[in-house]
């Protein structure tokens, strides 16, 4: 049961006012034209209107209102301002406590209730728009008064300050008119019986709060639009910095005033306080929220990491310090620090479950990292490995080169924004080549194969972090074709289970020299799953092996730019036959290719997908040895 801290008490005669003034026949203008409906009838058919009329009903069930009956009666006339449904499901918002209109169930509440209604209503006039001047006074039958705006529309102004606007005007009815309003007006004697009760939006609550006049100010010297919006529908939470908070944040940065912080970043810095929703503190978990922030790349919205393991920290160094202060519009939670604007390092640190590859990428007072992923002009796509990941690794590859592997310099890709296909890692070979990545988007994010997006859509304000499981080791020649199945799979076949006597797969993924002093660098002229299926049948193992032989080419890694540009490279494959590569190709293709059969309408279809023992260039036919030799 809902109960008052303050007791009020609407009794009989605000009933027999509105009948007594109801009827006056004082007033001998002629008024409007009147529809056959009265105002009740007017409501009832009025589907915007239904929780008006919800509304007198509730109060009717108390002894001392009998409303419908009054603004029914058709010998009156009357002028309602007539709250819509999105109004009434506002002034519900601002009760604490109050759900429905069904909340209003006791008489006490059932009398508030009706006091509130009989502030909507004039009697002994049906008032049009146009007889509404700008300041004018008027006085409802509750008794109290409401002022008059016309600026920009015509609205009405109540006891608290809050404006009305007129949706609908010149409603004509049989015993009036109404007008249509966007916010239920409250009196002075409501909003005194609701002390407790009624909430105030996040901006009055923060003006209201002496410890957060710096947040104001600072709200009111970023863009002009911010107190409004944060008094506006929402709803929002709002992570609210002190004074003390933001006397540190100046302090910090070199500013001596909130004046002398640029507008655009003081705008989007309060706006990383603020994310949409109403969560209190009970809501929060560890993890992300975007706040409304635009300040990631191309516009997109910060991430804010929230981790309640220990209390509430905001991206690690903001706590909360007083939670769950609620307004009609959402809530606010004051917190110890100014949250600023992050960028990948800071994220990358604020997080628990990064601790590990915060610990790599620092390891021995190394800044390289740190000091690439902090670099405001540039972006990046980074994909994280997790604390778990790290446990399961081991590798005899570089950690600084195998960490660069994860880095995606020049773009900062959404998840929506990946697609099956290769990225430029900013990993490097001992030949300054940078090494590639396969995307897979086919069921969630997969990295070379073996890497699956967790947590994807960090943004930071130089790029976008994805959480990976596992940590992507540098990858060789094979390890592509596994992994890029939908291009390569009968490829794959034909170098294992179609040619069991010949390890193409332990061969291909050397890394350094064998005993043959076989260099482990390779260049591999990969046929795609069409070109295969464009022969009459797979040739048989021995014929198959010579095959595949005359797509390696051993010792030297081909990339596209080594090639003779518009002219012809001669290469010769492990199978022992020359291919030639004709640059620029013809038609779609990047280059064209004569086996050593003298077949000359291959097609080099992708070029450049490197590996740490080499690069593929992929193909859309199987080239043939020549077999006579």
């Amino acid at each position: 049961m809902k109960t008052l801290p303050t007791i009020f008490k609407t009794t009989l005669f605000v009933f027999l006012l509105i009948f007594a003034v109801g009827c006056s026949d004082d007033d001998d203008s002629p008024g409007p034209i009147l529809d056959d409906d009265n105002i009740v009838e007017t409501a009832q058919a009025t589907s915007s209107l239904s929780s008006l009329v919800a509304a007198l009903s509730k109060a009717d069930e108390s002894s001392n209102n009998n409303l419908i009956t009054a603004l029914s009666d058709e010998s009156a006339t009357f002028t309602v301002l007539a709250p819509t449904n999105d109004a009434f499901a506002n002034l519900l918002a601002r009760l604490d406590g109050f759900d429905s209109l069904d909340d209003f169930n006791t008489e006490q509440l059932q009398d508030l209730l009706a006091t509130i209604l009989i502030y909507h209503v004039v009697g002994g006039a049906a008032v049009t728009s146009g007889d509404l001047a700008e300041g004018q006074t008027i006085t409802t039958l509750q008794g109290e008064t409401l002022t008059v705006s016309l600026t920009g529309g015509a609205s009405f102004t109540d006891a608290a300050g809050e404006s009305a606007n007129v949706t609908t005007a010149d409603v004509l009815t049989a015993n009036g008119v109404v007008h249509l309003i966007d916010k239920v007006l409250l009196p002075q004697a409501a909003i005194d019986a609701l002390e407790g009760v009624l909430l105030s939006s996040i901006t009055d609550l923060a003006i209201n709060t002496p410890t957060l006049s710096n947040l104001v100010a600072a709200l009111q010297a970023a863009d002009g639009d911010l107190p409004n919006v944060l008094a506006g529908a929402g709803p929002f939470t709002v992570f609210a910095p002190t004074n003390d908070a933001f006397e540190a944040f100046l302090e910090e940065n070199n500013f001596a005033t909130l004046g002398d912080v640029p507008v655009d970043i003081l705008t989007q810095v309060l706006l990383n306080h603020v994310v949409s929703g109403s969560l209190l503190a009970a809501d929060l978990t560890t993890g992300y929220q975007s706040s409304l922030s635009t300040a990631g790349p191309d516009g997109a919205n910060l991430s804010m990491y929230i981790n309640t393991n220990d209390g509430v920290l905001i991206n690690a160094d903001a706590a909360v310090t007083g939670a769950d202060n609620k307004a009609f519009n959402g809530v606010v939670h004051i917190v110890d620090d100014v949250i600023d604007l992050p960028n990948i390092v800071d994220h990358a640190v604020a997080n628990s479950n990064l601790t590990s590859l915060v610990g790599a990428l620092t390891s021995g007072g190394n800044t390289t990292f740190t000091d690439l992923l902090s670099d405001a002009t540039e972006t990046f796509t980074v994909f994280a490995p997790v604390n778990s990941a790290f446990e399961s690794f081991a590798s005899d590859n570089d950690l600084n080169t195998i960490l660069a592997n994860h880095v995606i310099k020049g773009t900062a890709a959404l998840s929506t924004g990946l697609e099956n296909g290769y990225l430029t890692t900013e990993a490097t070979k001992a030949d300054a080549n940078n090494l590639s990545m396969y995307v897979n988007t086919d069921n969630g994010v997969v990295l070379n194969g073996i890497s699956t997006v967790a947590v994807a859509d960090v943004v930071a304000t130089n790029g976008i972090i994805h959480a990976v499981d596992t940590v992507i080791d540098l990858p060789t020649v094979v390890t592509f074709a596994v992994a890029d199945a939908g291009t390569f799979s009968t490829l794959v076949s034909a170098l294992t289970e179609l040619t069991p006597t010949t390890d193409f797969a332990g061969i291909l993924s050397r890394t350094e020299d064998n005993d043959d002093g076989i260099n482990p660098d390779f260049t591999v002229f990969a046929p795609t799953n069409d070109a295969f299926a464009a022969l009459s049948a797979i040739p048989e193992e021995s014929v198959l092996t010579q095959i595949l032989l005359h797509h390696v080419v051993s010792g030297a890694n081909f990339n596209s730019t080594d090639l003779t540009p518009d002219g012809t490279t001669t290469v010769s494959t492990l199978e022992g036959d020359d291919i030639i590569i004709t640059l620029p190709g013809t038609g779609d293709n990047i280059a064209d290719v004569t086996d050593g059969s003298g077949t000359d309408d291959i097609g080099i279809i992708a070029v450049d997908v490197q590996a740490n023992n080499g690069v593929i260039h992929v193909l859309n036919k199987v080239m043939v040895p020549d077999t006579t030799n």
